[in-house]
């Protein structure tokens, strides 16, 4: 394929200024191009108070003089093309800073780096590779999420499983991790297997850390290359697509790694951080904050999304640490962050950039997905385009999380006074779009595995984990897991270590698996479970208050013409012989799941009959009611015809 010749001009110049230049990535960067019937690749860079730059690397020996970039246009753009530059050459720019100190920095705008340690970018040629999801890119432009099951399997690639032939244990000395191609033909028939419709990949963006876990990047432009090449990466997307499973990687705009090669004092001066450590710094993190007030920085950023979409079909980004880019003072004491202009705690340049953003991305790309990792109860998180909000597809329901991770991990006896946990989510489920995420945050630094949280032995910790997956699952709300939270993963989770699969010869482990999958299953068949997600239409609280016997029941609804599902949880060790509840209408109720089954590693004591007719009279304020034994930490799940009167 002939190569295009690349070249900057004022217009570029122009609208990068503006902020405005939303594929800047095909001019900042390096470029395979052709000039002049040669070929060769197009280096540009921004370094608006560098006195010189040149690029070093493996093609001219790393010499600091022989290949200089020309300053070009107004806004800090130093360029030029050397023939005979192909792909696969190491390199950096070393920057001359106003004051004479040599800087080696790598390409912000790589779509390649070097395997870590090494910390130089790679010239790439992106074109030319064979997509084969052209159904699954149809199919997105018309989706309508808030309808539709979403059902999300956070995971990190070098743990989720390694390569026995190449672990360190081998004496091979290798990191283990399988190449993104490997790991997409095993991940993508797991997530088939098990019926998860997103995976959300943590990592990707190169970091030079491992245990950073991917959030505190140096290249934004580059898939990491622990796991291969970007065209590797690719066949990972399109594998995944081709098996309609869509991708949403984990994105870092709130901060970012302050390592001498990295963007920390690019040019010698703070161009993508505020100068003042007050704005430009996290105390507790380390790391710098991206400048959002300058046009050039958010141009960086958003047109960093655009090019995931446009080069690697991503579906859509989970943002992390939303709440610290938000508020300026986000955790820092006083004197250590400077208030906006009108005297508050809000950063404006934050609001605007994710307005920006939004509209941006999602106003030309409908169907991609835009999540915020928000803790606060800041207003207006999600929203259309122009009604005032940020402009979020999704908002992750920290609150949630909180209250159901505390409440699942009270002893039995305590959890009548602490019902409310579970309750209150619903209150406030009109105020945002929600997912509700059991992540990776849930599972470190001493916090236990989500199974080691349950109370009693064994036996009913994971008696209380199906329990509680069957809640999340019931509650409204779109469904996010970590991985190997779906099996029963008991130990913490580590980037060192793939999960423990060993745990699936275990009946208890085996038996969660094939829990999750039913419920999957039935997630993805019902629309109750996923089609009204979003205030009171589809769920309807039973009984809210049986805080005496630690009770739950629910109904969720969609159409007319669709079943409704009525859930009822048992939260206690104890059987309830009769147990009554208040169902809306007459007619035959159908178990459809029961989270006590043997399958399942239940306790298989308490017998629910898999049909129960409702019989006439008066029990939580309904009209009807359904009475047999509730099993102990078990729910159950009836399908039926709802009659409305």
């Amino acid at each position: 394929m002939a190569k295009e010749k690349i070249f900057i001009s004022q217009d570029d110049c122009y609208l990068f200024g503006q902020g405005t230049h939303y594929d800047i990535y095909k001019k900042l960067g390096a470029h395979p191009s052709a000039q002049d019937g040669t070929e060769g690749t197009y280096f540009a860079v921004w370094a608006p108070h560098a006195a010189a730059v040149h690029v070093v690397g493996t093609f001219n020996g790393w010499n600091e003089e022989s290949h200089p970039l020309e300053r070009v246009g107004d806004v800090g753009i130093f360029a030029g093309y050397f023939p005979g530059v192909g792909t696969g050459e190491l390199y950096k720019y070393l920057i001359t800073a106003e004051d004479g100190r040599k800087l080696y920095k790598a390409d912000p705008y790589a779509s390649q780096a070097e395997l870590r340690p090494g910390t130089a970018s790679v010239t790439c040629d992106l074109s030319g590779f064979d997509w084969h999801d052209a159904a699954w890119e149809k199919k997105k432009t018309t989706a309508s999420y808030a309808s539709e099951p979403m059902a999300i399997y956070e995971c990190h690639p070098g743990s989720w499983m390694r390569h026995p032939d190449r672990s360190p244990e081998s004496g091979h000395g290798e990191d283990g991790f399988y190449t993104y191609r490997e790991f997409a033909d095993r991940l993508t028939e797991y997530l088939k297997q098990v019926k998860f419709t997103h995976v959300e990949l943590m990592g990707i963006l190169e970091h030079p850390f491992d245990g950073s876990w991917g959030y505190q990047v140096t290249g934004y432009y580059a898939p990491t290359s622990r796991y291969g090449t970007p065209e590797d990466f690719r066949y990972l997307i399109n594998k995944l697509h081709e098996n309609n499973i869509g991708v949403i990687l984990d994105w870092v705009p709130a901060h970012f790694c302050p390592d001498a090669h990295g963007l920390a004092e690019f040019d010698g001066t703070c161009i993508y951080e505020d100068p003042d450590p007050r704005r430009g710094q996290h105390p507790d993190w380390g790391t710098r904050i991206f400048n959002l007030g300058k046009s050039e920085v958010k141009n960086f950023l958003i047109a960093n999304v655009l090019y995931w979409i446009r080069e690697f079909h991503i579906d859509g980004i989970r943002v992390d640490a939303v709440a610290s880019m938000l508020y300026l003072d986000y955790g820092k004491k006083d004197g250590q962050w400077l208030p906006n202009i009108y005297g508050g705690n809000e950063n404006l340049d934050a609001i605007e950039f994710f307005h920006h953003l939004n509209s941006v991305v999602r106003g030309t790309y409908p169907g991609f997905l835009t999540i915020a990792e928000e803790s606060t109860a800041w207003p207006g998180i999600t929203g259309d385009i122009g009604t005032g909000s940020l402009g979020f597809t999704y908002k992750w329901n920290m609150g949630w999380m909180h209250d159901f991770c505390e409440y699942m991990k009270l002893d039995p006896i305590m959890r009548g006074g602490a019902h409310h946990l579970l309750t209150f989510a619903m209150s406030y489920n009109h105020a945002e779009r929600y997912i509700l995420p059991l992540s990776h945050d849930e599972v470190v630094h001493l916090k236990c595995s989500m199974v080691e949280k349950m109370p009693g032995y064994r036996i009913d910790k994971y008696a209380n984990l199906r329990l509680g997956y069957l809640f999340q699952f019931g509650h409204a709300g779109k469904k996010l897991l970590f991985m190997g939270q779906e099996f029963g993963q008991e130990r913490e989770w580590s980037e060192e270590r793939e999960l423990d699969w060993y745990l699936l010869d275990d009946p208890l482990n085996k038996g969660m698996l094939e829990f999750m999958k039913k419920l999957l299953d039935l997630y993805r068949k019902y629309p109750a479970m996923h089609a009204k997600d979003d205030g009171f239409s589809g769920f309807e609280w039973i009984n809210a208050n049986d805080n005496y016997y630690s009770t739950y029941s629910f109904i969720r609804r969609a159409e007319d013409k669709d079943k409704a599902l009525l859930f009822v949880m048992n939260m206690t060790p104890v059987k309830r012989e009769y147990y009554r509840v208040g169902v809306p209408c007459a007619g035959t109720y159908r178990l459809v799941l029961n989270s006590d089954d043997p399958e399942f590693g239940g306790y298989a004591e308490t017998e629910v009959k898999k049909t129960i007719r409702a019989r006439k009279g008066e029990c939580d304020g309904k009209d009807y009611y359904l009475e047999f034994d509730l099993p102990q930490f078990a729910g159950v799940v009836f399908s039926f015809d709802l009659v409305r009167k």
